[in-house]
């Protein structure tokens, strides 16, 4: 692994059309690599808008293969630039089957893995259950030219044992590529509380952790119908260094490229002052794979 990398976050409004999407994910990645990214994510289902605000049968024509276009056009662009591409997409993985995934792609285009989201919501304008199977590949890290690096999907950002299992396959960063944001009739009451308990559960991954966290979400209005309230993605992508510490962060209403760097020297202080994985009792955690331990 190399001593230190620098990361590209794509924070980015989607359009009606999968194939101006990708197009803009194309320019997006190039120019983060221009700037000096060597691993650069992209939000949760980049290619299409966040179509799961109602269930709906034809959106499954939205869904493709691995490989497919984004596998093929963005790995075409990631060994061009030299650089790894986390690409999240809507997985037709076999007739009835679908995902919502993230390849994993080197620096020389070639797909280095596949996470599959393990946490599926189903919520008021977030209908996920409809769309999508759990993730049954489990919590991965996955070697890429620059590092060792984790990633996990929107929804999954709420779960600590999510984020502790990648950080324990060494992951050194964890990316979580995103689509969230405020219902618009709940934004004036509840808004600012809604943001602030999203970046701080995952502040505290990092913390808990020793980790860097990399936060991608979707920026824009969406509505599912004309005249509909829709949802106002609220963008705010973010890094946070292994103490929490958000070291760069984007605004609630448009587009940019965050570029921060991960330092393995910056891990390895922060445990090494805050040993939270040396201190864990391994022998005492039986019950977490129970939903609840009713009666106890």
């Amino acid at each position: 692994m190399k001593p230190s990398f620098k990361l590209g976050l794509v924070q980015m409004s989607m359009s009606a059309r999968p194939e101006d999407n990708l197009a803009k994910a194309v320019e997006r990645v190039r120019e983060a690599a221009s700037r000096g990214a060597e691993v650069v994510c992209l939000p949760e289902m980049y290619r299409t808008p966040y179509f799961c605000q109602k269930e709906d049968h034809a959106n499954f024509a939205l869904a493709e293969t691995v490989p497919g276009p984004s596998s093929e056009t963005l790995g075409r662009v990631a060994k061009q630039a030299g650089v790894a591409v986390v690409v999240p997409i809507f997985e037709r993985r076999a007739p009835g089957v679908y995902h919502n995934s993230a390849v994993i792609l080197d620096a020389d285009g070639k797909v280095a893995g596949l996470y599959r989201k393990m946490h599926i919501p189903d919520d008021p304008l977030f209908y996920e259950k409809f769309y999508f199977a759990p993730g049954d590949l489990g919590f991965q890290a996955f070697d890429l030219g620059p590092g060792r690096i984790g990633t996990l999907i929107c929804w999954d950002q709420w779960y600590p044992e999510a984020a502790r299992l990648t950080a324990l396959r060494g992951a050194s960063v964890l990316f979580y590529p995103t689509a969230i944001g405020w219902h618009p009739s709940e934004k004036a009451e509840h808004g600012v509380s809604q943001r602030s308990a999203w970046q701080t559960i995952q502040r505290s991954h990092a913390i808990a952790n020793g980790v860097y966290v990399a936060v991608v979400n979707r920026v824009g209005h969406e509505r599912a119908s004309p005249g509909e309230d829709g949802i106002e993605f609220w963008g705010s992508s973010f890094l946070a260094d292994p103490f929490g510490v958000v070291i760069a962060e984007a605004a609630t209403d448009r587009e940019e490229i965050l570029l921060g760097e991960v330092s393995l020297a910056r891990i390895d202080e922060v445990r090494t002052h805050w040993p939270f994985l040396r201190d864990r009792r391994i022998d005492a955690y039986a019950g977490l794979e129970r939903r609840f331990l009713d009666g106890e």
